[in-house]
């Protein structure tokens, strides 16, 4: 299955994990509890989608790669106790509580959460002196007398023999312990999670036209050749600093992370004209409303993959645009709910700095613990510590005023602000209408509408605004876009941006 899918099998496996009945007993008795087991080709998501599950499950993580691991480390170090039996003395050989197990405990102690997922990567490399207790483990849960914490689930990872020297293939008796999900790459499964986290648009319309360069792993007499999903993802956030910094984004860069020269180098090839295009089809021009007869002529005779590319600009430019506007909706839902707990603290008689100080503190804290503990992700975080920003304005520009006053002050600025946003995601529509119009006149209802609003629709920052905020444009190209509970839910938390 491709990496979505297997996300989503590990997701729904861990809730069944740890469901209960009425009486808190698991549904399913923990010694049925199969660790999952992950295995792929290397630099697929393996790795990063534990992350992703953990934070959306609101659950810890605590990661170990298992190839550095001796017995020692893994099952604690021995040492002598005295016992005593029937009055008989003896000495016994004890463990210390393995580095793994009281790394978990540790992490509870740190950040007050109580469930998590024990992650344990490569975990076919380990030494064939840990191999037996790595089977005990898998049974068990446990290393040496120390078991895994209740509450956590144990999740392992691992590469077929082909791509890892170090493979110790696992047995049948190994085998029939673990839930094991075999991962394939899947550019479609990728580009899902490549588009939502705001992967570089050449990288993107790059693997559209050419989907068997996402993932190659070749040998040859020079040595292998690789070309991974985490290559292009780091080499995408690469990319988006250099060209920050006026940095070249040339071969030599790219192939550091997509380390197949043939490859790397159409990719750079590539790149070149993605910002040759940038600059003769002049996106902000078209946005904005120019006279773009000329372009269109252009861009309705060009080649497809030319197309392609221009659809992949104008993509990029409205949904950043889009998110923009997102992210700041985020960042006022957040604060008016804030806000309306200092109202309420005001009406009862509470200093307004005062009361808008004790939300600071009490977000703050939140975030300190979400951070410590993993559980955020960084888009989340940024709303956050914009929302922290935001209240430490308020409470600085109330200066002296009173209460009822330095609220109504209050007041006045979020109300602003609200008018300001509303006012942008008007601009944001225009935008969008004049993007429409010229893929029309350069194109038509054809192919590249058709790729236009598909990407629209499937891209969360588009499809969250459109969902919120309405677009005339797009729905008259796409009127079958249905809104989920949670879209309406949230459109609904917008439409009340009010103290």
């Amino acid at each position: 299955m491709n990496i979505a899918d297997a996300k989503q099998q590990v997701k729904d496996t861990i809730e069944a994990y740890l469901a209960t009945d009425a009486h808190g007993r698991p549904l399913l008795d923990i010694a049925r509890q199969r660790p999952v087991f992950l295995v792929g080709a290397p630099g697929i998501g393996k790795t990063a989608i534990m992350a992703q599950i953990a934070q959306e499950l609101g659950m810890g993580l605590v990661s170990y790669s298992m190839t550095h691991h001796t017995r020692q480390s893994a099952l604690g170090l021995p040492f002598i106790v005295h016992e005593k039996y029937e009055g008989t003395e003896y000495e016994a050989s004890e463990y210390t509580m393995s580095e793994i197990i009281a790394s978990v405990y540790a992490y509870m102690k740190n950040t007050q959460v109580k469930q998590g997922i024990l992650f344990l990567d490569e975990i076919n490399c380990v030494s064939e002196t840990l191999y037996p207790s790595m089977l005990q483990f898998l049974q068990f849960k446990t290393f040496g007398r120390h078991a895994v914490p209740d509450g956590w689930i144990i999740a392992c990872a691992g590469n077929p023999p082909e791509y890892n020297k170090s493979v110790h293939e696992f047995d049948i008796v190994t085998l029939d312990r673990v839930k094991k999900i075999s991962v394939e790459p899947d550019f479609g499964a990728w580009k899902t999670y490549a588009v939502s986290k705001g992967t570089h648009p050449a990288v993107l319309t790059f693997l559209e036209i050419k989907k068997n360069r996402f993932y190659s792993i070749e040998a040859s007499l020079e040595g292998k050749s690789f070309v991974t999903a985490r290559g292009w993802d780091d080499l995408s956030d690469m990319m988006g600093v250099f060209e920050q910094l006026g940095k070249p984004v040339d071969f030599d860069l790219i192939v550091q992370y997509v380390q197949n020269d043939t490859i790397a180098r159409e990719f750079a090839a590539y790149y070149d004209l993605f910002n040759k295009y940038r600059d003769d089809y002049r996106i902000d021009e078209i946005l904005d409303g120019g006279d773009v007869d000329e372009i269109a002529d252009r861009a309705g005779s060009a080649e497809f993959d030319e197309r392609l590319s221009l659809i992949g600009l104008l993509i990029d430019a409205v949904c950043g645009e889009m998110a923009a506007v997102m992210g700041d909706t985020d960042v006022l839902v957040a604060l008016r709910d804030d806000m309306r707990s200092v109202k309420v603290a005001v009406e009862d008689g509470g200093d307004v700095r005062e009361c808008i100080e004790s939300v600071e503190r009490g977000r703050a804290s939140q975030l300190e613990l979400a951070v410590a503990a993993g559980t955020i992700g960084k888009g989340r975080r940024e709303t956050v510590e914009r929302v922290l920003d935001d209240l430490a304005d308020f409470r600085l520009a109330v200066g002296s005023a009173d209460s009822p006053a330095g609220f109504a002050f209050v007041a006045q600025a979020f109300d602003d602000r609200v008018d300001a946003l509303r006012a942008r995601a008007d601009a944001v529509e225009a935008r969008l209408a004049r993007a429409f119009s010229f893929v029309a006149a350069a194109f038509g209802e054809q192919q590249e509408m058709l790729v236009f609003t598909t990407e629209l629709t499937s891209r969360t920052s588009s499809a969250r605004y459109i969902a919120q905020y309405g677009s005339e444009s797009y729905f008259a190209h796409n009127a079958d876009m249905i809104l989920s509970e949670r879209q309406r839910d949230l459109r609904r938390r917008i439409e009340d941006l009010s103290l």
